[in-house]
């Protein structure tokens, strides 16, 4: 069972959803998504799996959220996702992928709901 964790580590929610994960016996595969972002087809899988349109996904107190005036309701969901990728910082972290499923680590034990 392949897990995934989209993390950041110097986010401590992100670094006690790993250690949650390494608790349960998981070592899952890190992706540093400000360093190696998703690409929009995977963006577009993970907010299905969690329900989510992709401005309940962004971290709206980024000064690039603000600076790039994204709170314009006029902005796609393409639009959206394609800041999200020039700008990672704008995702909300950490996010878990496992059987087919992701969920946000907000709090950190929302996760073990897909393991």
């Amino acid at each position: 069972m392949p897990v995934i964790i989209y993390h950041n580590p110097q986010c401590s929610k992100s670094r006690q959803t790993l250690e949650l994960l390494k608790e349960q016996g998981i070592e899952p595969t890190l992706i540093e998504y400000l360093k190696t972002p998703p690409t929009p087809e995977k963006l577009k899988e993970i907010l299905a799996q969690l329900g989510m349109a992709p401005r309940d996904l962004m971290r709206k107190k980024e000064d690039v959220y603000t600076d790039l005036a994204i709170d314009n309701a006029s902005l796609t969901d393409d639009n959206l996702i394609a800041l999200m990728i020039e700008h990672p910082v704008l995702i909300e972290r950490p996010i878990v992928m496992a059987n087919g499923k992701s969920a946000l680590g907000r709090p950190p034990e929302q996760v073990l709901a897909i393991l």
